[in-house]
């Protein structure tokens, strides 16, 4: 399989595991508002840079006390979200921060109401948005969405939030998964639910359209319910654009974003040029962006929509060839584009791997002219940001198809059950974190793989359908092992809560750390628990780790405990339902509380 060059450049590289470089990586990109600046978040880079479109180079940073996430200008002043599990957002004036409002676990997407005076946040790991009075600096609401809210928009009268929820919620061993959209009233605080289609997961993207009446969201559709024997035609993977009508409140279409022989995988960030024309999206796996003539996308999808009799949300039509004619792709020169902002005719892309702002000015005739500029001195990559990379890499992937991220986004779990072929065909199991994968040996549910090196290479041959050098393997071992556990959203600053301090004394009481004793809550052994049916029946299944717990659902195997609660109350583990039964409902609550704490 042949290397782009830009892989080549980075692989040749200096591979270090020091650790003692710092990466800039940006995860938002602004115009400002007086034309001066374009404004990044560098996210591990700890400070917003200030970029001189005119000098092409940064002109100023701000330092920040935690990692940012994304910004919105209000006024001369900038709200930066970030801080993860210590939710903030900093209001800098001056090139300072001025003000430090407190608000949930991993803050994003922050949105301003139309007079400024409230400021919206999607707080991911709470799963809900904060809704914070400006002038007084305090939370007036905390609205609960669906699993992980990671981006919005507002509607252009301000009277409803579209909040975009990063994977599906619920149990998973079901013929329909999907995440959803949340509209919020914002008057009422009601909240709406619009399911996409089928295998929906993996949203990162959202915004209104110029003339208010759509919505688009970007996202993969994963195709679950067949077994992983193929890649071609989108046969794991599809990658896709959702449109939401404003007026109704429901979906209107899905567009796939994929060519017949590639894929655009891993679509995140989304904009608009100023005339509302053309619709910009890129994919951060392919490290391309598409330029999609925004009135003939719509004229095209109320053409479908009058010959289709279907139900929108039953699933995306494969048409891999319906932005045919109306979508250019372009190749960026950078890695991981996570962030664009559109100005005139310009695109402006933050390159999360290659700590680089891409500047692309497109024109209607399809000529397109475009640079990328450094943020920061050039840096070694390590051993685990080379990992990184090839995590989130579709170009390894036959086709560009997919990548590691595509299943597991930021080396988690995306929620859904896939049929594997590794254990047989017909038997899906979900998606399990790599969080502690390499110390915790068994790989996969049924401990097919003797250890997380062998999933890893397993994973590029049987399921990227890739032969890649061993070197690209080890790379990916060491990111793996380097990621460390996010502080649990049921922690009480940063210490069990009471209820999760009985629910230990119950655990320890119990006897669940036989099973599952600290610190890895794993006895790194397999055991026949009572769960397994069809061809799996009787065999034995890995003991998971529950450290990040809270944050891998749905349980079991197969996906099919919704909640920890559901796990403890109603389902088949026997060893779960031998020592719990006899639990009062308080008990079984405190049980829960604890592990999602861990």
């Amino acid at each position: 399989m042949r290397r782009s060059s830009q892989l080549l450049v980075c692989s040749a590289l200096l591979l270090s595991s020091a650790g003692a470089t710092t990466y800039l990586s940006p995860r938002d990109v602004d115009w400002s508002k007086d034309g001066k600046f374009v404004y990044v978040t560098a996210q591990t880079g700890k400070q917003v840079l200030c970029f001189d479109p005119s000098t092409r180079a940064v002109a100023k940073s701000i330092p920040l006390p935690g990692e940012p996430t994304e910004l919105i200008q209000r006024g001369d002043a900038l709200l930066v979200t970030g801080g993860g599990p210590n939710g903030r957002v900093w209001m800098i004036e001056a090139d300072e921060i001025s003000r430090e409002l407190r608000t949930g676990h991993s803050p994003i997407s922050p949105v301003l109401s139309p007079d400024g005076e409230t400021l919206y946040v999607c707080n991911r790991f709470d799963n809900d948005v904060s809704f914070i009075d400006l002038e007084s600096g305090e939370t007036i609401a905390r609205v609960p969405v669906a699993r992980e809210p990671i981006a919005s928009d507002l509607s252009r009268d301000g009277t409803y939030l579209f909040v975009a929820n990063h994977i599906p919620d619920g149990r998973a061993d079901s013929d329909y998964m999907a995440a959803k959209i949340s509209v919020i009233n914002t008057e009422t605080r009601a909240v709406k639910t619009i399911p996409l289609v089928n295998g929906a997961e993996g949203l990162r993207g959202l915004k209104v359209s110029p003339d208010g009446t759509k919505v688009y969201a970007t996202h993969q559709v994963a195709r679950f319910l067949v077994p992983t024997t193929q890649l071609e035609r989108g046969w794991v993977s599809t990658d896709a654009l959702s449109v939401i009508d404003v007026a109704s409140q429901t979906l209107e279409h899905t567009v796939l974003l994929d060519d017949v022989d590639q894929g655009f995988p891993n679509p995140w960030a989304l904009g608009f040029s100023s005339d509302g024309k053309t619709l910009v999206v890129s994919s951060a796996g392919i490290h391309e962006i598409s330029l999609i003539d925004l009135p003939a996308l719509t004229a095209k999808i109320a053409a479908a929509r009058a010959t289709s009799e279907n139900d929108a949300r039953r699933g995306a039509d494969n048409d891999l060839s319906f932005l045919s004619g109306i979508r250019r792709r372009i190749k960026l020169e950078g890695l991981g584009p996570r962030a664009l902002a559109v100005e005139g005719n310009t695109v402006y892309i933050g390159n999360y791997f290659s700590d680089t702002l891409e500047v692309i000015r497109f024109n209607r005739d399809g000529k397109t002219r475009g640079a990328a500029f450094p943020l920061g001195p050039k840096q070694s990559i390590t051993a685990e940001r080379q990992g990184e990379i090839y995590f989130n890499d579709a170009r390894l992937c036959f086709q560009n198809w997919l990548s590691c991220a595509t299943c597991h986004p930021d080396a988690r779990t995306d929620g859904l059950n896939w049929d594997l072929l590794n254990d047989g065909i017909g038997n899906p199991k979900n998606a399990k974190s790599m969080l502690l994968a390499h110390e915790t040996p068994r790989a996969m549910w049924l401990g097919v793989r003797p250890d997380a090196e062998a999933g890893v290479r397993a994973g590029l041959t049987h399921i990227q359908f890739s032969v890649r050098p061993e070197a690209d393997a080890q790379a990916i071992d060491a990111y793996l092992r380097s990621l460390k556990p996010v502080p649990s959203p049921h922690l009480v600053d940063g210490a069990l809560s009471e209820s999760a301090r009985r629910g230990r004394n119950l655990f320890n009481d119990l006897g669940c750390a036989r099973c599952h004793p600290a610190p890895l809550y794993t006895d790194l052994k397999t055991h026949q628990v009572g769960t397994t049916k069809g061809q799996d029946a009787g065999r034995e299944v890995d003991v998971p780790s529950l450290v990040e717990l809270w944050r891998t659902a749905p349980y079991l195997h197969d996906g099919r405990a919704a909640t920890i609660q559901d796990l403890l109350k109603t389902h088949d583990h026997a060893h779960a339902l031998e020592l719990t039964g006899s639990l009062s409902e308080q008990e079984r609550d405190d049980l829960a509380e604890y592990l999602l704490s861990l």
